[in-house]
């Protein structure tokens, strides 16, 4: 069982440890360190029936009366927003909002690899001799994350981006290439943050989620994974298969926490030293779209 009480992270911008807001945290605690109370979690409230109907709620027109308590809770800074708070005929569409075209922009450096989106960031920079990504004591096999035996990502590299609900919620093209058509497996609805990942190190694997593989210049081919969370009512795709560029948005999750996770071929990219110090010690770090977090070797 999970003996974890609390979530931080580091804020990469100043540097300071911070303790992540959770959404009902006395709950959640509840829930995973309670086997009893796990098992009926799974029962009664982790499947696509009741994450459909609670996702539905956030898209009714009275749902926009939780947007400025929820502004509140967590500080949002609205001023990023395409637009303002009163604009949104709901709480979803709140939340799935895009930002102002100057909000994230992208380094402009080819080499130099970027965040796809706002979230807390681990690294793995060496998947070898394995072909699993190390979680909080555990592994997440890519065999299952990717649902498949033949892959080209033994012994490369991993990004995992982890977005918690008070985040910007689209996702974005880090670099410049051609995408494949995204393909969804089914799966699971758990939480996706540390309290879970404690328990179920492989959730990843079991987890509703969609696969796109992208061709690039300059970092080799990469699987890129959106993977839906509890109340997750759908990850969205608005980007056309072919050319992409850099920036570029690729989809949106709607209502729900949401993880992404990019897999890298041997030897194309090289993780900045501080996200690999801080995910060699179970540190996230919070990290915003468009900003840096690799180069090619």
């Amino acid at each position: 069982m999970s003996d974890i009480s609390e979530v931080r992270y580091r804020d990469r911008r100043t540097g300071e440890m911070v303790t992540e807001p959770l959404i009902q945290p006395t709950l959640q605690r509840w829930i995973f360190n309670n086997a009893l109370v796990f098992r009926l979690f799974n029962l009664l409230l982790n499947n696509t029936l009741f994450c459909w109907y609670y996702g539905k709620q956030q898209t009714r027109p009275v749902s926009a009366k939780k947007i400025p308590a929820f502004l509140q809770q967590y500080r949002i800074n609205t001023d990023e927003s395409e637009h303002p708070p009163e604009h949104y005929a709901s709480f979803n569409a709140f939340f799935t909002r895009r930002l102002k075209s100057n909000a994230r922009p992208f380094h402009p450096d080819p080499e130099i690899f970027c965040s796809p989106a706002d979230g807390k960031v681990l690294v793995y920079p060496d998947l070898t001799p394995g072909t699993a990504i190390p979680v909080k004591g555990g592994t997440v096999a890519l065999t299952d994350l990717l649902n498949t035996d033949h892959h080209p990502y033994t012994g490369g590299s991993a990004l995992i981006v982890r977005l918690a609900p008070y985040d910007y919620h689209r996702f974005h093209f880090p670099t410049q290439g051609t995408a494949g058509r995204a393909t969804t497996i089914p799966g699971r609805y758990y939480v996706v943050n540390p309290l879970s990942l404690a328990r179920l190190p492989d959730l990843f694997g079991r987890n509703k989620r969609a696969i796109t593989e992208i061709t690039t210049e300059h970092f080799g081919t990469i699987a890129y994974l959106e993977i839906g969370g509890f109340a997750v009512a759908s990850i969205v795709q608005t980007y056309t298969p072919g050319p992409i560029d850099r920036g570029q948005e690729k989809g949106y999750f709607q209502f729900g926490g949401s993880t992404l996770i990019l897999l890298f071929e041997p030897g194309t990219i090289l993780f900045d030293s501080d996200l690999i110090q801080d995910s060699e010690q179970d540190i996230e770090v919070q990290v915003q779209a468009g900003t840096q977090i690799g180069t090619r070797p």
